[in-house]
């Protein structure tokens, strides 16, 4: 095939300049459709998640989960609004949420942010922990008007069809094993643990946890497939999103709906996740 003399007699530092600038303009298209676009495109995820000690009346049991809001000037009431809509769409037995209701712990949005989640409830009642852009005060008060109940470093148990699931939470600054140790002191199985950051799935598995449920790393937010291999590896998450399991404890780590530090959302979609609970095989 002739290329033609302008293609033939390219230097080497001509066509490094030609690929620079063709992948500067591919980045800064995919960066507008990312800010434009992709990042108010809020979806549901649905996954089903095996469970170790899940007694028979309670498979099947529908979680909805929303983490992440990061509600701010760059993260409008309207994406937040659509993942409330969408999970209730779903009509979950049991509601949690993940922390980072606000950023930078710019507690104005800390009740416009439990305004906008007021219209959340599920049978089994609705549950939420802090993340680390949350203050210990302002947030879990202005979730607690909205009949939401926040475990700090707190368990409780509920009944579903006769049979008992234990719910823990932890602060992002809980880390210590026998911090969380002490939590869930005396908890029977299965356990339901809420941790913003999926580091803890170390100390779940160590602790017996059947089910730890997290976000706080946006799914990589920007998702290129090096980098997000790297920033894995780097701050030593188990997964970015989605599911992943350590000897008996299974975890899901949500996406979330907002963003921070750029507005921008890349092979990423912000999300509303309905988790239903099975059993697991034999390990």
């Amino acid at each position: 095939m002739d290329l033609g003399w302008s293609a033939r007699h390219l230097t080497r530092r001509q066509l490094l300049r030609a690929l620079a600038a063709t992948g500067a303009s591919s980045l800064a298209g995919g960066a507008g459709y990312g800010y434009l676009f992709a990042r108010h495109q809020v979806q549901v995820t649905r996954a089903s998640l095996p469970v170790s000690d899940l007694p028979g009346n309670i498979v099947g049991l529908k979680i909805g989960l929303l983490t992440d809001l990061h509600y701010s000037q760059s993260v409008p009431a309207e994406n937040i609004q659509a993942a409330v809509e969408l999970l209730m769409n779903e009509t979950p037995d049991l509601i949690v949420l993940g922390g980072d209701y606000i950023t930078a712990f710019d507690t104005r949005f800390a009740e416009p942010v439990a305004e906008i989640l007021a219209p959340l409830s599920a049978q089994h009642g609705v549950y939420a922990i802090l993340g680390n852009h949350d203050d210990e005060n302002i947030v879990p008060a202005s979730l607690k008007a909205k009949k939401i109940q926040v475990l700090k470093d707190a368990r409780t148990q509920i009944s579903i069809r006769g049979e008992k699931l234990e719910i823990a939470g932890i602060r992002f600054w809980t880390r210590q094993p026998s911090q969380i140790a002490q939590v869930l002191r005396g908890a029977s199985a299965p356990i339901l643990l809420l941790a913003h950051d999926p580091r803890r799935l170390v100390e779940a598995a160590k602790l017996g946890v059947s089910l730890l449920l997290s976000g706080h790393t946006h799914g990589g937010q920007v998702v290129l497939p090096i980098v997000d291999a790297l920033v894995t590896r780097a701050r030593r998450f188990p997964v970015l999103s989605g599911i992943t399991q350590q000897g008996h404890t299974t975890m899901f780590v949500s996406r979330g709906v907002g963003t921070v530090y750029l507005p921008i959302r890349f092979n990423c979609p912000p999300e509303a996740a309905i988790l239903t609970l099975e059993r697991m095989a034999d390990v």
